[in-house]
């Protein structure tokens, strides 16, 4: 079939889709908090409801139940970043084990224990304050794309074993048995301590354990300004003020646009797409019965999941908007999307045809490491926590106790790692990013099929602290 024949179904395909995020039309959204109307005091400010705000809120009153926390969101819980991502379960909290060992090899050990504690914990608090989020522990699956993709999964299962990992080597035929696309040569199928969740549920519920612990919070109402003032750090909003002793600034890419910020952080937009429910038929000859997470190694990595009523989640497309633009209307339309569903039909042919039903897209902050870094600011008492680049949903938890430790001054040993107490490298400003994302965007998305210039290009990206090419 010509390009020209697959965009024209890619199109139709997308007749009626909401473009929006899936998460986000769940039964059970909460009603939303009163905006701030009045000047309070407080000791902890969370400025940002996505999770890092809200594991910050939670821990924050495990901690101490005595201490005042308010919390407040420019629009509502779970509208940002943590109401849309795929949510495949990691332990990593440096955005997967080749991007630490890149970046810190000699705290690896550290990490990767940590890293394994933070899913234990975040699995725990799910299950005492008895959060309903689909949660799901099939595992997290690597696929070979082609033969050139099994060496990056040899390399990455020598990493996974190393660290103790509960991995699993898969050759193209036991691959199949898994999920069944002709995409697919070899995997690599992490078994443990992995898996999915409902991302928005999981935002939910972490609000509704937050204000049953004591937290206030008030959303529709955004930052307008900050200032260091008597000891602490005054919080202006359209229609009040927050007073307080210590500040957690949790607002991820979205403080793109403050100027130290976006000196590291670049608002990279990432596109996702959600079938219909699969038939019962069209499940059976996609396999996938154990329902993991899965990624792929294209230079232009997708990424795809089971939701709870079997619609299948496929990710990828990467791009960037002038300005750290959070929010462009090109993004609203189906035109976006069309290459996203035709890799969607390369991988899964017998689908071909399918229907989607919500397409959406987002900006994810990244940074030459790929990780969650810390900015401070008013001498100390505001802290900047964010850069998880997409790997957020487990890794929030961790960095949200850390940049807690941090801003109350306790002495913890992960405060003392190197991710902690350096930042990530300067990313140069407009219309040099621009310009240089949108050619990188291109080499990505034809390196595999035209190579050339592309390869150099892409290396020199890289050698400039950007792993592009790694998930």
């Amino acid at each position: 079939m010509s390009r020209e024949n697959t965009g024209d179904q890619a199109l139709q395909a997308l007749q009626g889709a909401r473009f929006s995020p899936y998460w986000l039309d769940a039964p059970g959204r909460p009603q939303e908090e009163p905006a701030l109307a009045q000047d309070i005091r407080c000791d902890l400010l969370i400025v940002g409801g996505g999770f890092t705000g809200l594991w910050a809120a939670v821990q924050a009153k495990e901690e101490n139940p005595a201490r005042e926390v308010v919390l407040i969101e420019a629009r509502s819980i779970a509208i940002g970043a943590s109401g849309r991502p795929a949510a495949i379960l990691s332990t990593s909290v440096m955005h997967g084990l080749v991007n630490a060992q890149r970046l810190y090899p000699d705290d690896m050990e550290t990490l990767e224990q940590l890293g394994k504690e933070n899913l234990d914990g975040f699995r725990e608090t799910i299950e005492h304050y008895e959060i309903d989020c689909d949660l799901e522990w099939g595992g997290e699956l690597t696929v070979a794309i082609g033969d050139e993709g099994i060496d990056d999964i040899e390399r990455e299962y020598d990493l996974y074993r190393h660290y103790g990992h509960d991995a699993h080597l898969l050759d193209q035929e036991a691959v199949q048995c898994e999920v069944k696309s002709p995409l697919f040569r070899g995997g690599l199928w992490s078994r443990k301590r992995s898996g999915t969740v409902h991302p928005a549920k999981l935002a939910w519920g972490l609000k509704r354990v937050a204000m049953q612990l004591g937290v206030r919070i008030h959303e529709n109402t955004p930052m307008l300004s900050n200032r260091r003032k008597a000891g602490g750090v005054l919080v202006t909003t359209p229609d009040g003020s927050v007073q307080a002793n210590k500040v957690l600034l949790a607002t991820n890419a979205f403080a793109a646009g403050n100027r130290r910020i976006r000196n590291r952080v670049a608002a990279i937009r990432d596109r996702i797409v959600v079938t219909e429910p699969l038939t019962d038929a069209q499940l059976a000859a996609v396999g996938w019965q154990n329902r993991q997470g899965i990624y792929d190694t294209r230079t232009q990595l997708n990424y795809m999941r089971l939701t709870a009523d079997n619609r299948i989640l496929f990710g990828g497309r990467l791009d960037y908007f002038f300005g750290n633009n959070t929010d462009p209307e090109e993004d609203k339309g189906p035109a976006p999307y069309v290459r996203l569903i035709e890799n969607f039909y390369r991988t899964f042919p017998m689908l071909r045809g399918i229907r989607f039903s919500h397409a959406w897209s987002g900006p994810i902050a990244l940074t030459t490491r790929m990780a969650v870094h810390y900015q401070h600011y008013c001498g100390g008492r505001m802290l900047y926590a964010g850069g998880y680049s997409g790997f957020g949903v487990t890794a929030t938890r961790f960095g949200a106790r850390v940049a807690l430790a941090i801003l109350d001054g306790r002495d913890i040993p992960e405060a003392r790692l190197k991710f902690a107490r350096t930042l990530p490298a300067f990313i140069p400003p407009e219309p040099f990013r621009w310009i240089g994302a949108k050619i990188t965007m291109y080499a990505l998305d034809t390196l595999d099929e035209k190579g050339g210039w592309r390869v150099p290009w892409v290396r020199m990206v890289e050698r400039m602290g950007f792993p592009v090419t790694q998930k």
